[in-house]
């Protein structure tokens, strides 16, 4: 035997102390607080012992509970030095290694997927969503060449009342800020989608209703010539439209430019029935056959046009 080997044998020896003999003796006591714990008939087994330190160790019972396939009650007792009497540590229920475990916890901003929401649910978005940008730049205070000069906080306070009393919209950004600014031209809205979020908006669309899927690959036109299809305004009027067709497939859904159904406003003129061919033999008549011959129909008359005398034998 190597010295390598004895130093790694009394390494590990040192690290994992030997079982205090009445604490791993006390497995009725560590039953009966698992039971205490749970409940009768639900701890099983004893299976393994475990030296934690100096004179605490640690008894592993099977659990029996269904649904904890694997997981184990773990009763750690302990005993005062010099003492004789062993007493209770804790009691929990730890899984094994072959234990049926829950998945690992995910984020409700990563679990959430397209439908999850529903009435009076709120979705908040961070400030850092790479989906959106600012919709205006700019500090809230007017630019040096403002025709509102810089005004203190007591005088923009009185023109707010000023404002309140002679309308009745509530002030809700201050007077002549940039806020301000973009609300009186119409730019109400303080994020819009970024150019990534376009691109991700339209690769779902596309993915749904484009020109790679089936019903696509069937229609007698695309969409960019059916009058069902409402364009879109900005950027993406140039490849996006929402369907109104009612007996489409995608009625009140963005579809692409290069996306079909049968329901095209061209296809309003209907294919006449195509008509079978004509028989090549006259197959279709019933032919009439007699089961005896007319009388008029052979060569010799089947009644004799004048008396004939009868032949005697001489």
């Amino acid at each position: 035997m190597s010295a390598a080997t004895t130093r790694s044998r009394t390494a590990r020896a040192a690290r994992t102390p030997v079982p205090d003999r009445l604490c791993a003796e006390a497995v009725d006591l560590a039953r009966a607080a698992a039971e205490e714990a749970a409940a009768p008939g639900i701890v099983g087994e004893h299976v393994a012992v475990v030296s934690e330190g100096d004179r605490v160790v640690t008894h592993f019972f099977e659990c029996k509970e269904p649904g904890y396939r694997g997981w184990r009650w773990a009763v750690t007792v302990a005993r005062a030095s010099r003492a004789r009497y062993v007493t209770i540590d804790e009691t929990v229920l730890l899984p094994g290694g072959d234990a049926l475990l829950a998945p690992e916890w995910v984020p409700w901003s990563e679990r959430l997927r397209p439908g999850d929401m529903g009435p009076g649910d709120l979705l908040p978005t961070e400030a850092d969503d790479i989906r959106l940008e600012p919709g205006y730049t700019g500090e809230d205070e007017p630019p040096p060449n403002s025709a509102v000069p810089e005004v203190s906080h007591e005088l923009a306070e009185r023109a707010d009342v000023e404002d309140a009393e002679l309308t009745t919209r509530p002030a809700t950004t201050t007077r002549g800020s940039i806020a301000a600014v973009a609300d009186e031209l119409g730019m109400r809205r303080a994020r819009v989608l970024s150019r990534y979020g376009l691109h991700m908006a339209a690769d779902r669309w596309d993915e749904e209703f484009g020109a790679r899927t089936p019903m696509a690959q069937a229609a007698p036109a695309t969409c960019s010539s059916c009058a069902f299809l409402v364009p879109l305004a900005g950027s993406l009027r140039q490849a996006f439209g929402v369907c109104a067709n009612e007996f489409g497939p995608a009625d009140g859904r963005v579809v692409s430019l290069a996306y079909g159904c049968g329901g095209h406003s061209e296809a309003a003129v209907m294919p006449k029935t195509p008509k079978p061919a004509p028989h090549a033999l006259d197959t279709m008549r019933v032919d009439e056959y007699p089961l005896r011959p007319a009388r008029d129909s052979g060569s010799v008359p089947a009644e004799a046009d004048e008396p004939t005398e009868d032949l005697g034998h001489s």
